[in-house]
Order: structure tokens, then C-alpha cells, then sequence
């Protein structure tokens, strides 16, 4: 399988931003867990990192042919992204919304997913752990959208 992994903002600040919340890992320490449980199954995956909303509907676009699911985690953009609610809708792809902490147990305005309705699952609040069982659930072929 390939799969597009796509962090939104700030997600490259990992291990320095709000250690209390996000973990003490890093984003290459992300990267590497990733890399290493797609590996074992035999997946490719392409691990793309920005700040920019827009970039992350051209990623998703841009990979729509080469790709055979998402795993998102759109940072803020979860919030109010109707743009990135539409790009996912757009393309026959199955993704999974991941957020390393848990949204649900956090700030009102965090609860709320516009992303999670043009998902097939939403995990949340397991850390890096979060990205893995992302991957198995691929794995196991629970990527009907």
C-alpha cells in the first residue's frame, strides 16, 4: 500500500512545543515510528510536514494517483478547514484523522472536527501511538470510505 501521512501545522515542533500536551518526541522521532511500522507491512509511505493550509490540499492532489489512503493530522485546520473537509471528499481515497492529543478533552473549540466527517475513523489522545494503529487499521483493510 502507499500512503500519504500528512502533519499540519506545527506538528514539526514536536518535543518543544507544549511538552505536557503533544509528548516529548520529536517530529523525527514521529517520522521514524512511522517509517518503521509501514515498513514491516510493506508500505510506502510519503511523510509530508507544513504550516500551510493550502499545501495540504495540493499534497493530497497532487498524490491522489499514487496513493492508497491518508492519514491526516490537520492541526488547527481540524477546527474550521472546510477546505480540506472538500479536498478529501474529492478524491476517492480513504483517510484517517490522527491528533496526538486528545481534542475531545481539551479546549471547547478543539472538540469539533470538520475534518472527521470525510474520514473513515478519527483517533485521538494515544501520541505517536496514534499514527501506528492508524496503520494497522489500513493494514487490516478497514479503509471502506
Amino acid at each position: 500500500m502507499n500512503i500519504l501521512v500528512i502533519n499540519g501545522p506545527n506538528i514539526n515542533l514536536l518535543g518543544e512545543r507544549e511538552p505536557d500536551i503533544y509528548g516529548k518526541s520529536t517530529y523525527r522521532d514521529l517520522v521514524q515510528a512511522v517509517s518503521t511500522h509501514a515498513k514491516r507491512f510493506g508500505h510506502k509511505v510519503y511523510l509530508k510536514q507544513t504550516n500551510h493550509e493550502g499545501s495540504i490540499i495540493d499534497l493530497i492532489q497532487k498524490y491522489r494517483h499514487k496513493i492508497d489512503c491518508i492519514i491526516i493530522n490537520p492541526g488547527a485546520f481540524t477546527h474550521y478547514s472546510y477546505a480540506i473537509y472538500d479536498c478529501l471528499k474529492s478524491v476517492p481515497i480513504p483517510a484517517i484523522e490522527v491528533h496526538l492529543s486528545d481534542i475531545h478533552q481539551r479546549e471547547a473549540f478543539r472538540k469539533v472536527s470538520v475534518i472527521a466527517p470525510a474520514c473513515i475513523k478519527q483517533i485521538s489522545g494515544k501520541g505517536i501511538q496514534g499514527y501506528l494503529e492508524a496503520l494497522d487499521s489500513l493494514t487490516k483493510g478497514q479503509t471502506t470510505k
